[in-house]
């Protein structure tokens, strides 16, 4: 058959390295857009002197502020930044492979 002569470029170990860095590249692409979007979702920090009046009062008040959507927008960013540097280690180790 023309296939048994056929030379194959990658030994099964090297295929397996590759089929890995394609799969931590797509996960970090994707995580680098969910990251983006996460942190243009979110609110600022600083609303100017009435936000400093008022932001004393929330936090004093504001129990309740990890079950906000900013709270758990700010969650979001902490959990898609450490899988961002995950996967960017990853690729460095795999990349050259």
């Amino acid at each position: 058959m023309w296939y048994d002569t056929k030379v194959n470029k990658y030994n099964n170990l090297e295929v397996e390295f590759i089929m890995v860095r394609n799969i931590l590249l797509v996960v970090h692409i994707i995580v680098c857009v969910s990251l983006i979007l996460i942190v243009i979702l979110q609110s600022g920090r600083s609303a100017g002197i009435s936000g400093e009046v008022a932001g004393g009062a929330e936090t004093f008040f504001g129990k309740n502020k990890a079950r906000t959507l900013n709270g758990m927008l700010g969650r979001w960013t902490t959990y898609a930044a450490i899988i961002f540097v995950i996967t960017s280690l990853g690729l460095t180790i795999f990349w050259n492979v």
